[in-house]
């Protein structure tokens, strides 16, 4: 995404400059046809096809408890967020709808809510597997949700921008923890300032690592959960996953992934 963002600057400047640099065209539209070539790049650099992790899905636990509903799941699609970014290939996220609270719909009441209006903000978010923390994000603000569809517009403009400012930028705040093996868990949009680990630390899996935010490229209070193959998101490969411990539905506990829409419960 940076080399998109670097592009669309370079094609603004050879448009823009020829009126400050009258005599530069050749350079400019040299400026201008390398920015185009970056752009290219850059897009077809996000859906390149064929980099992913194959083989059978690491078990871990779910990062939550209760009801939460799965969007954007692995069990639906590879790569499950539309792109391999950020090592997001096998990703999921999960928003909390428990039985006894409405969650706000999208499209419904103001197109920038509250975090507070929704019931998965402030929930626990636990560690899906045991290990060394090895990074700790917790200073990012939880900002407003992105309801309705200008907001999305919005929010999508605003994570060109928050590419810019790199990764801390799109997750928020995050805990990252290594499983060994190669295998790095990620946990992201916590709220701020809630984080009850530092880097160092020793976890076990189902430990509390902070609560639910609504910080970084986030339309909404949700927990983004995913595995990937080194600690630093940027440069990470996504690796498949499931969950233990879950009943899918109206289910018995069992060892899966709740596809796009399904609800899971934790007990």
């Amino acid at each position: 995404m940076r080399l998109v963002l670097t592009g669309m600057a370079c094609a603004f400047l050879s448009i823009l400059a020829p009126r400050w640099l009258p005599d530069a065209g050749p350079l400019l539209a040299a400026f201008g046809a390398g920015g185009i070539l970056l752009i290219l790049v850059g897009v077809g650099a996000l859906f390149v096809p064929g980099t992913d992790h194959t083989g059978e899905p690491l078990v871990i636990q779910p990062p939550v408890q209760g009801r939460w509903l799965a969007l954007n799941s692995p069990a639906t699609k590879v790569p499950s967020h539309g792109v391999r970014a950020y090592g997001q290939a096998y990703a999921v996220d999960l928003v909390f709808e428990p039985q006894e609270s409405e969650r706000p719909q999208f499209g419904s009441g103001p197109g920038m809510r509250r975090p507070t209006d929704f019931p998965a903000f402030g929930e626990p978010v636990l560690s899906p597997v045991p290990g060394t923390v090895v990074r700790v994000q917790d200073s990012a603000r939880d900002h407003r949700s992105r309801s309705r569809l200008w907001a999305v517009g919005y929010m999508m403009i605003e994570g060109m921008l928050r590419e810019l400012g790199g990764v801390r930028n799109i997750v928020g705040n995050h805990v990252v923890i290594d499983a060994g093996d190669g295998c790095f868990a990620l946990v992201a949009h916590l709220q701020r300032g809630s984080a009850q680990v530092g880097a160092g630390d020793q976890v076990e899996a189902g430990q509390a690592l902070g609560r639910c935010g609504n910080s970084g490229n986030s339309s909404e209070p949700h927990v983004h959960v995913q595995l990937m193959d080194r600690a630093n998101p940027s440069t990470a490969q996504g690796l498949p996953m499931t969950f233990t411990g879950i009943a899918i539905g109206d289910g018995q506990p069992t060892t899966g992934m709740p596809a796009n829409g399904e609800y899971m419960t934790v007990s």
